[in-house]
């Protein structure tokens, strides 16, 4: 365990933000609710935004920039929408020392202010589809903030797109979501869930809400990405109607979906250990650290020298540090990359020097290797692949031993407090059943699995028939 980390079983909430801290992630800022997000953290969402956005460019989309700022009279236009965000919004009454004609929302989403955009830019088939995307800020008044995962300003992506028809519409909404899960298993190293949610628990203005869902090591459920089909239901509000191949009026199709800077949340919590954080190779800002080891400053010159000999291959192969700093102890710099998460930690003293060597440390596994200095880098390479797999395969292996079936409602209320993790349970379906879930247990229904296979059985709570069990878990 490293110092100033409480362990994961000791305390596991005090575990995230020491670690947080630990890594130099992020602080609270002075604004409540708010934080400020450090280089460290900043250079794991720039990786995070950089290969997501490439995914998205690739399926079609592209970025775009709307206002921060939503007339409130936008907002009011979906009645549904206005309704689910209305208790989290910031809103602007008074601009250049006087008050406003009509007060202005902070963006909590830009659905409404995209829609009424999109009424200029749309009149016939042709003009379809729209596909845009949006990196940006928003701002939801949270009641209760923890960093990464619920704050009141965060950043996240929000795509936007428009269709001639509720299939294609369809089509884009079962795209991105997949996007998403490809993304969290193949670069997060965070297997998922994915399904759609429950009319309680969809986005407000949606017709379905799609979502992937990951457990983090507490066993609770981290919702890591959604995607909505909205239907037809924007475009009546702001009136956005096309003509079709055949000359006739009809409003268009909608899908939006997004993340944010909760990812980072969910990294931390289903990859680090009591010793920090952890990161998967594909997302780590910096993949190998080298630290050379010198007993006196006759030493100095050469070891850099070799160094230097030793990585000129890899530039632009590989991303890596050489921390040759003479303030700072061997022992400290292996403790502070340790905790700040990176993969690989080569160590170079006058022995390794003179022996051709050099020793290799994994942070996963924190186990140590000899190995030639000839070939280092390919074998550095694999290693990371190495690495990015192992994690995946442990959070899996973690996830599938914590995920159940479950018949029995008490055996289910005792099960959650401890030791917890996700169920699968019949429902019938209805909403007083729902609420009960979360009433007696404070667990949610997190999705309804698109891949389910049917299967009849007894709702959980009230007996009454259901052909197909739903994943329930307490959640962040």
């Amino acid at each position: 365990m490293a110092k100033g980390i409480t362990t994961r079983a000791e305390d596991y909430s005090r575990w995230y933000l020491d670690v947080i801290q630990a890594a130099d992630l992020a602080e609270h800022s002075s604004v409540k609710g708010c934080m400020v997000i450090k280089p460290n953290g900043y250079a794991l969402w720039e990786n995070i935004q950089g290969q997501l956005d490439k995914m998205f460019k690739e399926t079609g989309h592209v970025n775009a920039y709307f206002p921060m700022l939503i007339p409130e009279s936008f907002l009011k236009k979906e009645a549904e929408h206005v309704e689910g965000f209305a208790p989290e919004c910031a809103v602007v009454t008074q601009g250049g020392g006087k008050r406003l004609e009509e007060a202005l929302v902070i963006r909590p989403t830009s659905e409404t202010i995209i829609w009424s955009t999109y009424k200029k830019w749309i009149q016939s088939y042709r003009d379809l589809p729209i596909l845009i995307n949006q990196w940006a800020n928003v701002v939801r008044w949270e009641m209760r903030t923890r960093l990464f995962l619920r704050t009141t300003e965060f950043l996240w992506q929000e795509g936007h797109t428009a269709h001639a028809s509720n299939e294609e519409a369809q089509r884009e909404t079962m795209q991105m979501i997949d996007v998403y899960r490809r993304f969290a298993e193949e670069y997060l190293a965070a297997p998922v869930y994915v399904g759609y949610k429950t009319e309680r628990e969809k986005f407000a203005g949606a017709v379905r809400t799609y979502c992937i869902e990951a457990m983090m090591q507490d066993r609770k459920a981290l919702q890591a990405g959604t995607s909505h089909h909205l239907g037809q239901n924007f475009a009546k509000a702001f009136d956005v109607t096309f003509q079709d191949e055949n000359g006739k009026l009809d409003y268009v199709w909608a899908t939006s979906w997004g993340v944010s800077t909760r990812l980072i949340g969910a990294l931390i919590m289903v990859h680090s250990d009591d010793n920090g954080l952890v990161i998967p190779p594909r997302l780590a800002p910096i993949e190998v650290v080298v630290i050379p080891i010198w007993k006196n400053d006759a030493e100095i010159e050469g070891m850099r020298r070799r160094i230097a000999e030793l990585t000129e291959a890899w530039k632009g192969r590989l991303r890596f540090k050489v921390d040759d700093r003479d303030q700072f102890r061997p022992g400290y710099k292996f403790n502070e990359w340790e905790k700040r998460g990176v993969p690989i930690r080569i160590e170079i003293g006058p022995r390794e020097l003179e022996n051709n060597q050099v020793v290799l440390v994994r942070r996963d596994t924190g186990e140590k290797m000899l190995l030639p200095q000839d070939g280092l880098l390919d074998k550095i390479k694999e290693l990371l692949e190495q690495i990015q797999s192992d994690l995946f395969n442990k959070a899996k292996s973690f996830r599938d031993a914590n995920t159940m079936p479950e018949d029995d409602y008490e055996q289910f209320k005792k099960k959650i407090e401890e030791p917890g993790g996700f169920f699968r349970v019949h429902w019938c379906g209805s909403a007083e059943c729902e609420n009960q879930f979360q009433e007696t247990s404070k667990a949610t229904i997190r999705l309804i699995p698109i891949d389910g296979e049917k299967e009849q059985g007894r709702c959980l709570v009230c007996g009454k028939p259901s052909e197909q069990r739903v994943l329930v878990a307490k959640s962040y």
